[in-house]
Formats: C-alpha cells, sequence, structure tokens
C-alpha cells in the first residue's frame, strides 16, 4: 500500500495499511490528499500541479480532487487505478452487455449519471455497486435501500465508463423503432400547427403522429451517430436526410417527397418559428432531451426552388467537456499554449474554417483558467455552449448590439480576460488590440488558412503593424483529421506515391496503417477526429518583421526559419505515428500545399 504517502496526516494516527481508512466523509478526503502524494510520486504530476488542483477542488463543492486530476488531463485509469490500491477497494471496467439491465432501471439512469453510481450485478444475495467516490457510505446507504437489497459491495469504475454503459443502454431503447411502419400512415395533414410556447422538448417521450414522431427518429438517429449537423434536403421528385460525421456528410435517409413539407412545418414549430414564411430565411433555437441528454439545436431553413432545406446543428456540452490535454496537441506545442494563456496580457487568435474545432479550443483554454480569481467575459455570435463561472454575451446586430458596441461595453466591467467570438472588421480590430496593450488577455478567432496569413490579415483589416507587432502573443491554426478506426485497422505497403509524400519527414516506415471499413465506421475506415495544430508564437524577431508590413510569403518563411511547424508537417507526423492516413491528411490541408 502506501503507509510512506500517508505522512501529511497531522492529527490522525498513521495507519499501517491505506484500506483500513474509515468509511465515510472524512476518510474519502484523507484518500484523496493521499492520491495527489502518490501521484506525484510517481511522477504523474509535479507539487505545483498538485497545489494548483487542490485550490481548484476547494472551489468546486461536490466535486473529488480525482475529478479535478482528470479534467486536468491525466490519464482517468491511471487515477483511478491508483485511488483503488489506497483506499483497498477493486477498479474494474464496465462493459453494457456485462451490466444487469433490471438494476439500473429500478435505480434509474438519472440519478445513476447523478450521483456517479452504477449497480453492475447480482452475485447471490449481494449486489455489485460501481462508483467513482469511494467511502461514501451515505450514497451507499441509499442505493441499497433503492435496490431493497441485502447486502452490496462496492467496487471503483471510472466516470466515462458509467457514461458510456448509460448512453449505449439509452441507445438500445431506440433501436425498435421500425421506421417503415411510421411511413406507412404518413400524410401531410398529420401534422396540427400549432405554435409551442414551451421550448423545452422531450423527444423520448412517444407522441401519437407519425410526422413527430419521424422527425423524433431523424434526431435520434443522429446522435446515435455522433452527427454534428442534419441535413435535410429536397429536390424534384425525393427527399434526402444527411448527416455529417466526423466533418464529412453522408447519406441517412430518404423519406417520401410528400413528407418534406409536414417534418419542416414540424421543426419550424419546435424552434417557434414563423411556419407560414417559406419564402424568407429563418434561424432558430431548439432545446431537447435526447436519449436522456439535453441538446441544443440551431435550426436554419432557407428557400431553394424545390422547397426549404433545413439544415440542424447538434450542439453537446459534453463535446467541450474537454480538458486541453485531449484535444490532440503534442507536447511541445501543449506547453507553449499553456503558457501563452497564462500571460496577463495580449492577443491570442485561434484560426481556420469553420468546423475545425476553433470554439473547441478557445473554451477548453477558458476552463484552464483559474475562474475564481479571474474575470472572464466572451462577446459571441451566437452563444453556443453555456459556460460555468464566465459572463457569456450574445450579439444582436438588430438592436445594435454588435462585437465592438460589447467590446466598449465589457472593458468597462474590469475584466482580466475577454473572449471575442471572431474578429470581423477594422472596429472589433482595433478594440481588441487596444483591450491587449492596456493590459487584458484576448482570445480571438479568424478565419485564415494558417498561421502567418493571421498576421498580415490584421494589417489587412486597417491595424498599424507595429501595434499589431506589439499586441499579437501566439496564433493557433488547426484542422480536425479522421482518426483510423481501431476496429477495422490494418496495414499495407507503402506505395512509391506515398513515399514520394513523405520524402524528408524522417525514416519512412515499409508499411503504412489505414482502415478498411467496418460497421463500427459505416464503412469510411474512420472514427472520431484528431486536431493538427500549427503554432506560431512571436518573438523579437518576428516582432520587427511584423513592423515592417510584410507579405504572408516572406513572413512565413521567417516563421519556419524560426521553427514553426506546419499543419502538413503536422499532419505528416500523426500518419508515421499510424493515427491517420496520407488522404485525410491531404483532405484537410489540401489548399496549403
Amino acid at each position: 500500500m502506501v503507509r510512506a504517502d500517508m505522512d501529511w496526516l497531522p492529527t490522525r494516527k498513521r495507519q499501517p495499511e491505506a484500506a483500513r481508512l474509515l468509511p465515510g466523509e472524512d476518510s474519502t478526503i484523507e484518500a484523496m490528499h493521499a492520491l495527489g502524494a502518490v501521484m506525484v510520486r510517481d511522477g504523474m504530476l509535479s507539487q505545483d500541479q498538485l497545489e494548483q488542483a487542490r485550490r481548484i477542488h476547494r472551489q468546486s463543492p461536490g466535486r473529488t480532487l480525482a475529478a479535478v486530476l482528470v479534467d486536468q488531463g491525466l490519464d482517468e485509469i491511471e487515477v483511478m487505478s491508483r485511488l483503488a490500491a489506497l483506499v483497498g477497494l477493486t477498479l474494474e471496467r464496465l462493459e453494457a452487455d456485462a451490466i444487469e439491465t433490471d438494476l439500473i432501471e429500478q435505480l434509474g439512469s438519472q440519478y445513476c449519471r447523478s450521483n456517479h453510481v452504477i449497480p453492475i450485478r447480482r452475485e447471490k444475495q449481494r449486489i455489485i455497486v460501481g462508483t467513482t467516490v469511494p467511502c461514501d457510505m451515505v450514497r451507499l446507504d441509499d442505493v441499497k435501500r433503492r435496490l431493497s437489497a441485502t447486502s452490496i459491495r462496492q467496487v471503483l469504475v471510472t466516470g466515462s465508463d458509467i457514461e458510456g454503459v448509460l448512453d449505449s443502454l439509452a441507445s438500445e431503447l431506440h433501436d425498435d423503432i421500425d421506421v417503415e411502419a411510421i411511413l406507412a400512415d404518413v400524410e401531410i395533414e398529420d401534422i396540427e400547427i400549432v405554435r409551442q410556447d414551451d421550448q423545452d422538448v422531450d423527444l423520448a417521450e412517444a407522441e401519437s403522429s407519425p410526422v413527430v414522431r419521424y422527425v423524433n427518429h431523424i434526431i435520434q438517429s443522429a446522435v446515435q451517430e455522433g452527427a454534428s449537423d442534419i441535413h435535410i434536403e429536397p429536390s424534384s421528385n425525393g427527399l434526402k436526410v444527411r448527416f455529417r460525421v466526423d466533418g464529412v456528410l453522408y447519406d441517412a435517409m430518404n423519406p417520401p417527397r410528400k413528407m418534406h413539407a409536414a417534418i419542416t412545418s414540424r421543426l419550424k414549430i419546435m424552434a417557434t418559428l414563423d411556419i407560414a414564411e417559406r419564402r424568407l430565411p429563418q434561424d432558430g433555437r431548439i432545446q431537447a432531451t435526447v436519449l436522456e441528454r439535453p441538446l441544443d439545436l440551431r435550426i436554419s431553413t432557407v428557400p431553394t426552388p424545390h422547397g426549404e432545406k433545413t439544415v440542424m446543428r447538434l450542439l453537446d456540452n459534453r463535446s467541450i467537456d474537454v480538458p486541453l490535454d485531449g484535444l490532440g496537441f503534442r507536447t511541445s506545442i501543449l506547453d507553449g499554449w499553456r503558457s501563452e494563456i497564462e500571460r496577463p496580457h495580449g492577443i491570442l487568435l485561434v484560426t481556420g474554417p469553420t468546423g475545425s474545432g476553433k470554439t473547441t479550443t478557445l473554451y477548453a483554454s477558458l476552463q484552464q483558467m483559474d475562474l475564481q480569481r479571474l474575470n472572464v467575459s466572451t462577446v459571441e455570435d451566437p452563444v453556443e455552449y453555456r459556460l460555468e463561472g464566465i459572463t457569456q454575451i450574445q450579439v444582436h446586430e438588430r438592436i445594435d448590439l454588435t462585437f465592438a458596441t460589447t467590446l466598449r461595453s465589457l472593458l468597462r466591467q474590469d475584466p482580466d480576460v475577454i473572449m471575442v467570438g471572431e474578429i470581423r472588421d477594422m472596429e472589433t480590430a482595433t478594440i481588441a488590440t487596444q483591450a491587449a496593450l492596456t493590459g487584458h488577455l484576448v482570445l480571438s478567432t479568424l478565419h485564415t488558412n494558417d498561421a502567418p496569413s493571421s498576421i498580415t490579415r490584421l494589417i489587412n483589416i486597417g491595424i498599424e503593424p507595429f501595434l499589431v507587432a506589439g499586441a499579437v502573443n501566439a496564433v493557433l491554426a488547426q484542422r480536425l483529421a479522421r482518426r483510423i478506426c481501431p476496429s477495422c485497422r490494418t496495414t499495407e505497403v507503402t506505395t512509391d506515391e506515398a513515399r514520394e509524400f513523405l520524402e524528408g519527414h524522417g525514416d519512412i516506415p515499409d508499411q503504412l496503417a489505414r482502415g478498411v471499413g467496418c460497421r463500427a465506421c459505416r464503412g469510411s475506415g474512420y472514427t472520431g477526429r484528431l486536431g493538427l495544430y500549427e503554432f506560431l508564437r512571436m518573438n523579437d524577431t518576428l516582432r520587427d518583421k511584423v513592423a515592417s508590413n510584410p507579405t504572408v510569403t516572406e513572413f512565413r518563411a521567417l516563421c519556419r526559419e524560426q521553427g514553426m511547424s506546419t499543419l502538413r508537417e503536422e499532419g505528416i507526423a500523426r500518419v508515421l505515428d499510424g493515427t491517420t492516413t496520407i488522404e485525410e491528411v491531404l483532405r484537410v490541408t489540401d489548399s496549403l500545399g
């Protein structure tokens, strides 16, 4: 066990074994303190990082130190296995097909999510219960009572395993939808055009109208597939539903053409849009509960010659609840970006096309900050995700609540950090630059192809070169490339074309990884995405060059001389380590040459 790591205990008699910790809150606190000492001893984190985690833990009621450490980027299995050893419990990994689902139904999946607990199986008269918190006897007694169990045995499990099992079980509840049966009696008249005041729509509740059920089925299927967008596209003789998964659109359904008006009307009702207006674009928002988790759906309609096309973006807060460590940064870039977001003033830019993960990177950066000590505000269009401890403002052009006017007001609110959704014009760029030069840290995005282009874009917008040189601290350009599917991953001989592409980037392997396509990846060979990052950190040499108003070609060449790796080079590194393919790197970096 870890007797040597119990020296921090000031008043309790040192215990011969950590497994003898007494049940209860005090014992949990002791275990968490000991966990920190063990993580430092094993080189998993430094003493300074531990102290920072403990500060965050003290300011986070209801969360354990283990959860804080995982949020800061430590491997969840490593953390929980050490905690299990400290308290003398077993750490179990969960599989949905090994769970006795009637126990979860009895306890309630929402209860399991909220309390980080899950009943796993029966062993004779005893029920095995997994929790993420050791020694929580009050919670265990409550679980025992709710399950009417004679006795229970506690094991430790990871929070991600609990979420994964509950999501899997929730998805299975909807697998028995018979789409053909739904379509058999669908007519346009089946939808009742009624304005709904309540926007909080629970899609898990069955409703009588076939159109309503079919719309629910579309959204549920998109969530199950991990889609980020749903496209409902009419044509002269058909109707197509497409999902965007991992950045690529693919056909998902082909409902009858006669359903188009009814589906569009149903979505407008859910988003409280004007169902009678078909000639003008409309935008709205649907708050829904899908497969037992809350989602925001941003809906947009535009008129086409064949009827209105509808696009929905699915926003799930869990998708941004990712620490910087989990975004796929190489260690050198991660350390550099972390040091930049800890600086007290200056401009940090994240650049890339729409859908490249800029918002996720910015939100992860904000959540890395000490929100108890800093006044952090954002100006967004729209506010895509709600963040605790941060003031978020949505611009409204119609009432002249623009980025520029909001920024001016925020500067009177004593801010430490300001995030601007996008620098679009000279006025916004001027105020952001002034804020950076007067002691504020400003994070924002630009739509440029690479990091050096962001500097010249600010100059072209109208900011004086010497001001850009003094204000900008760093630029992060990024792309999202698809990962090779682990279920169908294989290797094949490196072709001559591949060798030519990889030439000059180190040793070329005889074989390269790729996915052959399977059911898990819908035949694409890819599952999930990873970030490719081009990190430009300003130094005196680069600042001097910017002040002389260089061309983008000149400045890019100097950035390379100063050690900046390009997006293409980052992608090639991921090909060589077997994470993605040459074709995928070419797809996302094609314009960069």
